[in-house]
């Protein structure tokens, strides 16, 4: 019991040391700290000090969905400051840039590297505002972005996700690499999609990403140059597709799951078509939560989940953010991208803090694969990793 007291007497400093350099820094500035540390309840405390301190002040919330509003407002109840609620907007980004000449004491950005686009950057420039806390779980791997965020939000406080392991934050984790091997079919498939990859890769050199975004944006292009781009675009597209549905990680996470009926499990898919297929190879344990369920389907799959009628929930990406999913301790991700924060962010789905807790991580992916790459990279930053 001692070393839980410790724990939240340790995580209470931390969110106080993360606040009063905010303060310090003039109430402007981000809190970079990774999942499971408790950036919500630092939200939650910044708007009630500047809330009870300003007579008919008026504080925003940006969040980046509609469930993560509600979870939101929740946490006010949860950390006893209910009483703010009348004077808290609790906004999504895709509705927030719309907004014109409004005046906020204080601006909460939750989830900040999803508000930072071209369109949704327009709130910061169209709309005043005294006090500004954003958050988020790394610093935006996009140059573009990180340089966007540190000029209106300078970094207050930073601690990474090892960092808080370390710190006894959050529960520590264990991340399996698996490697799955492609059927012959999809072998064939992959490689004569890379190859075509290649040639078009070649022909835009030296830099091929760029080139392709100006070529496709450009009249001063040749057709040659353009159709080049649209090939590299679409070769991307299709082998992560066949990665992405490779049969070989069905079955490997349905093996994982039958093997693990008394663990509380969260899986990652690629696509939601494989996403749907991973829930149906292990019917009934299994519920569905991506961006083509409904609102009520999605709280009826969370609803099950917490309350133990099923063990696995199936989700793409709409669990990376911010949701705060009880007792799951076991992660299956079957897709992946090479950024490192949705890795941090899927572990931290696991390692919310529970005495004696371990979270475990499988990751599946396509061995001598682009998809192998992008694991590499998105875990360069994270210790304890196991490759199989």
């Amino acid at each position: 019991m001692e070393s839980n007291v410790t724990t939240h007497r340790t995580k209470d400093e931390e969110q106080r040391k993360a606040l009063n350099n905010w303060a310090l820094q003039g109430f402007i500035g981000s809190i970079i700290a990774g999942t499971g540390f408790g950036k919500s309840r630092c939200g939650v405390v910044a708007v009630s000090y500047v809330l009870n301190k300003l007579k008919g002040s008026r504080a925003l919330i940006l969040v980046p969905t509609t469930q993560l509003q509600d979870q939101f407002a929740e946490e006010f109840h949860k950390w006893g400051h209910s009483d703010c609620l009348d004077r808290v907007d609790i906004l999504c980004y895709q509705s927030a840039y719309k907004l014109q000449k409004q005046h906020y004491d204080i601006v909460i950005c939750d989830e900040v590297h999803l508000g930072l686009s071209k369109e949704y950057r327009k709130f910061f420039i169209n709309n005043k505002y005294e006090k500004l806390l954003c958050m988020t779980a790394t610093p935006p791997e996009e140059e573009e972005y990180k340089h966007l965020l540190y000029r209106i939000a300078p970094i207050a406080y930073h601690i990474t996700l090892d960092e808080c392991v370390e710190l006894g934050l959050v529960s520590p984790y264990e991340i399996h690499c698996i490697p799955i091997q492609l059927t012959v079919k999809e072998r064939r498939r992959y490689q004569e999609i890379n190859k075509k990859f290649v040639e078009h890769k070649v022909a835009l050199d030296p830099d091929a990403f760029n080139f392709a975004k100006i070529a496709l944006s450009s009249s001063n292009v040749s057709s040659a140059m353009k159709a080049h781009a649209i090939g590299f675009y679409d070769t991307i597209r299709q082998r992560k597709e066949v990665i992405d549905s490779a049969e070989g990680k069905v079955k490997k996470f349905q093996e994982i799951v039958l093997s693990s009926k008394d663990k509380r499990i969260i899986s990652f898919g690629g696509i939601n078509k494989f996403t749907d297929r991973l829930a149906e190879s292990v019917t009934p344990l299994a519920e569905i939560y991506h961006s083509k369920r409904t609102t009520q389907q999605k709280k009826e799959a969370l609803r099950r989940f917490k309350e133990g009628e099923i063990n696995v929930l199936c989700s793409t990406k709409a669990l990376n953010q911010g949701f705060d999913i009880p007792n799951a301790n076991l992660g299956i991700i079957c897709g992946l991208t090479s950024k490192s924060l949705s890795m941090i962010q899927r572990v931290g789905r696991l390692i919310r803090f529970e005495e004696g807790k371990v979270g475990k991580i499988y990751v599946l992916y396509v061995e001598d694969s682009q998809e192998e790459k992008w694991l590499k990279n998105s875990v360069y930053n994270l210790k304890n990793i196991t490759w199989h």
